[in-house]
């Protein structure tokens, strides 16, 4: 039996039902509106999308997805576009249809020149089929998430494809062999790169340098768009194109830093020589941490780090950027499955850089798991609670008088932000 599609303003206005209904449950970052929009009008997301001048820009890879989108919304909106976004972090196409029916009028118009959307891997493949877009980025590929993707070519090829489906162009990062070889399969579509200077490499090691392998001559890299040349704390200096410029940066961790590489090379292939460059940096000194990662709250007048951690790469990152000197560290572990259901990657890191003042709290499903893991090298803990609210309450009734960090996986940080909430300000996310 065929199914018969509602007329689009029916779907809009079941669509934003749902959503109202998850509002009111407490649910404000699900993406079940989205499920049902979808169930309903398949054709919706594709459409919508086909009204927008300047189209649609895909960002996707294993580690940063999140934190580089939002840094590329900042920057097209400082160039005065207006830009759709999936700005929950819901990264699968139900998220962004979520998202969308957040902002789209009764009768279907989103009002937006273009569309900067943050994808999961696998959910891109299904999403470049139905809605070509006009640019991507593509990050990195780290062994992440095993019993969802499969090994790391595996990943790579995800990403291929999302390329090979970009109509106009496409930006890699120079230094992952993974991704700079997909512009072999590229034959139509620009392509730049974004990469790092000779002496920041041992900073930002590939999955293949992680595992032994040795990193290519420089000599051997193409030429990047934008180069990531300098470090400092909250400072970056980026070499972009013939120019050298050092800015300040709201963000903070390396690995944030080398995001603001990637978001700058995407804008600058986007808007070409409209850009304006005295906006592009002042909007990249103001962009913010996305939600949870690297994000600093304030509770009890102390500051409260949250920082997302999901593969061996990203917590070695975030382990290295935070010196855990007069820090109280909690650490957080979920394996739900938005978080992955393998951890055995845990024992990937080394957490040897919190030996010394120890761990103060260790939490989520799989908190026994991370005790273990932090023993065999020699970490101290003082507690281990896997229920989130209880460890949270504990954590900072300890340590009132100390600045905080928390690792925390993706559906740990969103508990635990939620928690937050009772304590101090948390911007929320619809």
């Amino acid at each position: 039996m065929k199914r018969m599609r509602l007329p689009r303003p029916f779907t809009i206005a079941l669509g934003k039902a749902a959503r109202a209904l998850t509002r009111l449950r407490g649910g404000s970052g699900s993406a079940f509106p989205g499920l049902v929009t979808e169930r309903i009008d398949p054709g919706f997301l594709a459409a919508v999308l086909a009204q927008l001048p300047r189209g649609v820009v895909v960002i996707s890879g294993t580690n940063g997805k999140t934190t580089t989108t939002k840094m590329v919304v900042e920057l097209l909106r400082g160039q005065g576009l207006r830009v759709f976004t999936n700005r929950s972090g819901s990264n699968f196409t139900r998220g962004v249809v979520a998202s969308m029916l957040g902002e789209i009028s009764p009768m279907g118009r989103l009002k937006a020149d273009i569309a900067v959307l943050e994808l999961d891997e696998a959910h891109a493949v299904h999403f470049v089929r139905a809605v070509n877009p006009q640019y991507s980025l593509l990050l990195n590929v780290m062994r992440d998430q095993l019993d969802r993707f499969g090994e790391i070519d595996s990943t790579a090829a995800l990403l291929r494809t999302i390329a090979e489906h970009t109509s106009q162009g496409v930006v890699l990062n120079r230094e992952d062999s993974r991704i700079a070889r997909i512009a072999d399969a590229l034959t139509t579509q620009e392509v730049r790169y974004f990469g790092l200077a000779p002496a920041l490499r041992t900073h930002f090691p590939s999955d293949d340098e992680l595992h032994g392998a040795e990193p290519a001559a420089a000599g051997a890299l193409p030429e990047a768009d934008v180069l990531l040349t300098g470090l400092g704390t909250q400072q970056g200096t980026f070499r972009l194109g013939d120019e050298e410029i050092t800015t300040d940066l709201t963000v903070n961790g390396a690995y944030n830093t080398y995001n603001a590489a990637a978001a700058l090379a995407l804008v600058r292939l986007v808007l070409g020589d409209t850009i304006d460059q005295e906006a592009l940096l002042d909007s990249l000194r103001r962009a913010s941490p996305a939600f949870g990662r690297g994000e600093s709250l304030t509770v009890g007048g102390q500051p409260l780090d949250l920082v997302l951690v999901k593969n061996p790469a990203g917590f070695r990152l975030g382990l290295s950027s935070f010196s855990a000197a007069g820090v109280a560290t909690m650490i957080a572990i979920n394996d739900n499955y938005a978080d992955g259901r393998d951890m055995s990657w845990l024992w990937d890191v080394g957490f040897d850089s919190l030996a010394e003042g120890g761990v103060a709290m260790v939490s989520g499903v799989r908190s026994y798991d991370m005790a273990l893991r932090l023993s065999y090298d020699r970490v101290d803990i003082a507690a281990v609670e896997p229920d989130l609210g209880t460890a949270l309450e504990a954590f900072l009734a300890a340590h009132p008088q100390k600045p905080k960090r928390i690792f925390c996986t993706y559906t740990a940080m969103l508990d635990l932000r939620q928690h937050l909430s009772t304590y101090t300000e948390v911007e929320a996310f619809n």
